[in-house]
Order: C-alpha cells, then sequence, then structure tokens
C-alpha cells in the first residue's frame, strides 16, 4: 500500500512539474524579405520587401516550443522580360524591365528548439494564399508578354535561427522555400516557378521577462 502511494505521488509531482513548464505566450514579428522566383525562363532577380505577423509560443518544455504563426508576406522578383508589338510594316521583339510583386497570407506550424539560453532554431511546414499579385512592365505601344501569376496557393518548409535578448525580443533569420507554381513565364509552360525568399527581422513575446 506504501509503495502504491509513494508511486502515485510520484507520478503527481512528475505531472505537476512538466504542467509548470507548459506556457502560452502571444507575440509579433516584422522584417524584411528578399525573395526571388526561380527555375523560370526569365531573367529574374531578387526583390527586397517585408513581412509581418503574430504568432502564439506553446512552451511544452525547456528545449521545445510549438509556435503556430500567421504571416503577411511581400514577395516577387525583379528583371526583364521579353515581348513584342506591332510596328508599320513589322513584329518588332524587345525586352523591358518586369516588377513582379506577390502578397501572401502565410500559415505557419513552426517547431521552436532552444539550443541554448539565447539560441534557437525554426523548422516546420507552411501554406501560403496569394491575396494579391502585380506585374508591371511598360506596354506603351501595346507591347505585349506572354506571362501571367501562377498558383493561388503555395506549400513548403520555412527554417531559420533566433537569438533572444532579455524582456521578449529576439532577431531571427529564416528560409522560406515553396513547392507550387508561384508565376508563369510562358503559356502552357511545364516550368515550375517556386518560390525562394529570405526573412530577416526582430519578434517581440508578450509577457516575457
Amino acid at each position: 500500500m506504501k509503495k502504491t502511494f509513494l508511486l502515485f505521488a510520484i507520478i503527481f509531482l512528475s505531472f505537476t512539474k512538466t504542467k509548470a513548464q507548459v506556457t502560452f505566450r502571444p507575440g509579433i514579428q516584422a522584417g524584411a524579405t528578399i525573395s526571388k522566383i526561380g527555375k523560370t525562363e526569365l531573367d529574374l532577380k531578387s526583390k527586397t520587401d517585408f513581412y509581418i505577423g503574430g504568432f502564439g509560443a506553446l512552451k511544452l518544455g525547456k528545449i521545445y516550443t510549438l509556435q503556430p504563426e500567421i504571416t503577411y508576406s511581400r514577395q516577387g522578383s525583379k528583371g526583364s522580360v521579353e515581348g513584342f508589338y506591332y510596328g508599320q510594316s513589322q513584329t518588332i521583339t524587345e525586352k523591358r524591365s518586369l516588377d513582379i510583386s506577390l502578397q501572401y497570407l502565410s500559415f505557419i506550424t513552426m517547431n521552436k528548439f532552444n539550443l541554448t539560453e539565447n539560441i534557437y532554431l525554426l523548422a516546420g511546414p507552411f501554406v501560403d494564399f496569394m491575396v494579391g499579385d502585380e506585374v508591371k512592365y511598360d506596354k506603351s505601344n501595346n507591347f505585349f508578354a506572354p506571362i501571367s501569376k501562377g498558383e493561388d496557393i503555395d506549400f513548403g518548409i520555412i527554417g531559420g535561427v533566433g537569438f533572444s535578448l532579455p524582456k521578449g525580443i529576439a532577431f531571427e533569420a529564416r528560409i522560406k522555400k515553396g513547392t507550387r507554381d508561384a508565376f508563369d513565364d510562358v503559356n502552357g509552360s511545364a516550368t515550375v516557378n517556386t518560390n525562394l525568399v529570405y526573412q530577416i527581422g526582430a519578434a517581440y513575446t508578450f509577457g516575457k521577462k
């Protein structure tokens, strides 16, 4: 009887200790995005924009935190596009500057692993819903380029590293890689043009001392 009571006491104390480690704190984050649409037939380079969002940090232990996030992210590329327009007696082909802007609402299931008191790793899947798109190029003389936006939903993986300071402030660097066709560079092309995004920013967790 004493052994049974002792066993239940140990289990109860262990459970209480584990529960005491579980905390939930909301937070906000923002920073710069350096993005590029890869595997495209266009001459595209990286583009700088921004991201902003919020998260809920559910700390389940000393090392591991489950952190769902909702983020508004502006991505895309800059470069040039080849198109054509009709002259007086012929079709004229030329290249013009191109600016692709894609805006997404990202839902991320982030897994946070504390390596030390200040350094942590981040990794998890995301699903992006396109909430805005804009393709800019000079359309004078009825210039036409065979390009259009890709799929409205993107799936992928995001990972990174962070450094936390006292009072809930942290700085993070992340890499976000999509898997779906973000932009169609040629009508009917089989090329899959995926998003690649670098994020550099800061996060603030409320209620952290």
